[in-house]
């Protein structure tokens, strides 16, 4: 019998599916809490669901840490690089670290008993069914930002689209699920996020034509519970009536704002969430970005033709809606969905009909009791690539603050009032073989390597930054074939001032005022830590480890290790005794030129990336992922 299901019908069957398993996915989502309220661990991938990336421990501190000597290294078994961290947990009643490696995704177990010496009691590879052809259509590198362990499983990802369950005490597979399809341009290099009993998960693709989507899967079964697209209709995306109620001029339902495209280019429209996640219990909302709409050359995504194809045009909002004809929703967005049925309940799309490749990806921390107006609001901070620090009511998605946190010229500044950003003509990219400059580049004022904040200073983030700028001439478009690379622009990347290419700053995201900051040499390309012994930890692609005071910004200690830092620091205890561990390899997106070993006379080869990695001498800089593992001798 056909069956007419209307929004409504369907969330109430899946909220009612969902609840089938309440008591099994309470237990789960405890545990996770549990175990990220425990600093002695590294829960997951971000340490808690909020994704700090800070901790307690402070056994290592501003008085001690020139002591710091490397203990232990392991190899990923790999050269290629790592955006990841491993986690630590009690598993089995021993301290247990997991850790997965880039392309071909190897998983190693190892038992942290002898915190000084650990045992590798097991690996993984997958070995059947694999698709090589991901590795070049992973269109940033083959890296993987690591995995997650939940109700004695080790859950992770491949490359090539497969969502993994492990036993956790002998590494036999407990479930395997096939979720992103290279094919049509899909990759995975993750990571997925498990909470409610759920896996979470989306994948990469805008450069090949992919259509984003966001999928929920059982965490004890491996099957799907719910599945929403970025792109498309209401129901594909899971929107309702109330998507968005707190502020419609965002976009609502019935106004087919999910084919702000010409035609059916949404089909083929990019939107992917391929990078982090986040999750408020209390709320019970699950929080992702997604990435650039499908290609480079904006002006075939605006319906309009002859003498009406023109930037004004396209950009034209109509004041009654506050939406764009050609917004291309709903890429470069932050999405606030249900964990149990996936409705959108607000979605607001930082990035309108975007002309720099300006992915909306970057970690979405959520943080209680920041102080703004008077008001004490529980928020959602994003450093995006676009160079704005959003800050947002995370409940309902109202904007309260976008400043700029890197040198930004393609916006004069974002309307608090609209949530639009009010934009410069004359550095918006849009006419074919027309060459454009803006400020920040393609990679981002930052990248997806993740900040980190102490909750108990909401306000204060401390933030790897990216600092260029870059050419941008869009191209002819020659196919519309998913799978298939699809950017068609020539992008020229420099460092915004000779010698500098990446700082480390903290920031106040109230004020907008960076308090102190870094400068290097090597693009920041990994990740920050925070810790309660007063110092805040990051990596340089030059391969400097540094330990820097919080409160001064001076760098305490630093250590070149062998390869260049795309990683991002953890901090555990096991016995008494406080450790820091940091992924190394060179890589991502920046390092691509390195690794895949191309041209570096080619100023746009790997989208621009050669010249920056050529700028920054990374073809110096020798691959290998190891992840090394330090301690106060």
């Amino acid at each position: 019998m056909k069956q007419n299901w209307t929004l409504k019908a369907m969330f109430t069957a899946l909220s009612a599916v969902a609840l089938v398993g309440m008591v099994g996915q309470a237990s789960a989502n405890e545990e996770i809490i549990k175990r990220s309220k425990d600093h002695n661990m590294w829960a997951a991938p971000g340490q808690n669901l909020a994704m700090h990336r800070h901790s307690q421990l402070k056994d290592i501190n501003t008085g001690n840490v020139k002591n710091l000597e490397m203990i232990w290294s392991q190899s990923s078994g790999t050269l290629r690089g790592h955006e990841g961290q491993p986690v630590v947990v009690e598993h089995g009643g021993k301290p247990m670290m997991y850790m997965v490696s880039g392309w071909p995704n190897i998983v190693q177990a190892l038992d942290l008993s002898d915190p000084d010496h650990p045992k590798q009691i097991w690996n993984y590879t997958k070995k059947s069914d694999r698709d090589e052809s991901a590795v070049p259509r992973a269109c940033c590198d083959t890296i993987n930002r690591g995995l997650n362990y939940a109700d004695g499983k080790v859950v992770f990802h491949t490359l090539d689209g497969f969502l993994i369950a492990l036993d956790a005490t002998t590494g036999k597979e407990v479930w395997v699920t096939k979720h992103a399809y290279p094919e049509k341009g899909e990759t995975h290099s993750g990571p997925a996020m498990v909470a409610e009993g759920l896996v979470v998960a989306g994948f990469g693709g805008d450069e090949f034509a992919a259509r984003g989507r966001t999928v929920a899967y059982d965490l004890k079964t491996g099957k799907e519970v719910w599945k929403c697209h970025s792109t498309g209709s209401d129901a594909d995306i899971c929107m309702d009536k109330d998507t968005n109620k707190a502020n419609p001029h965002y976009g609502v339902a019935g106004n087919k704002v999910g084919e702000t495209y010409p035609g059916d280019e949404w089909k083929i429209g990019g939107g992917s969430p391929w990078a982090w996640f986040t999750y408020d219990p209390k709320l019970r909302l699950m929080y992702a970005g997604t990435g650039n709409p499908g290609h480079w050359s904006p002006a075939y995504r605006c319906g309009e033709t002859g003498a009406n194809l023109t930037h004004e045009k396209c950009n034209e909002v109509d004041p009654k809606t506050n939406v764009g004809k050609y917004d291309n929703k709903w890429s470069m967005t932050i999405m606030a969905r249900n964990i149990d049925t996936g409705k959108l309940v607000w979605a607001y799309q930082k990035t309108p009909f975007d002309q720099w490749d300006y992915d909306g990806v970057n970690e979405n921390i959520l943080v209680d009791g920041l102080k703004v107006d008077g008001k004490s609001v529980n928020a959602l901070v994003n450093f995006d690539r676009n160079g704005f620090a959003y800050v947002l009511d995370r409940a309902d998605g109202t904007l309260l603050r976008a400043t700029k946190f890197v040198t930004v010229n393609w916006a004069e500044k974002v309307d608090l009032k609209t949530g639009r950003p009010v934009k410069v003509k004359e550095h918006s990219p849009f006419a074919r073989d027309v060459n454009t400059q803006a400020c920040p580049s393609a990679m981002g004022g930052k990248d997806q390597q993740p900040a980190a904040v102490d909750p108990k200073e909401p306000n204060v983030f401390y933030v790897p930054t990216n600092n260029w700028c870059m050419e941008d001439e869009p191209q002819e478009r020659t196919h519309t074939q998913q799978g298939t690379v699809y950017v068609f622009a020539n992008v020229y990347m420099y460092p915004e001032k000779p010698g500098i290419t990446g700082k480390f700053k903290k920031y106040d995201v109230v004020t907008g005022k960076t308090i102190w900051e870094i400068p290097d040499p090597y693009p920041n390309w990994g990740g920050a830590l925070v810790t309660d012994g007063g110092l805040a930890f990051y990596g340089s692609l030059g391969g400097d480890f540094r330990a820097v005071d919080r409160k001064s910004g001076k760098v305490l200690w630093q250590r070149k290790l062998a390869s260049g830092i795309i990683g991002n620091p953890i901090t555990y205890k096991v016995k008494g005794k406080q450790y820091v561990s940091v992924w190394t390899g060179i890589g991502g997106w920046i390092g691509l030129p390195v690794t895949a070993g191309l041209d570096m006379e080619d100023k746009y080869g790997a989208i621009g990336a050669t010249a920056m990695a050529k700028a920054s001498g990374l073809d110096k800089i020798p691959q290998g992922g190891t992840l090394f593992t330090f301690r106060v001798d």
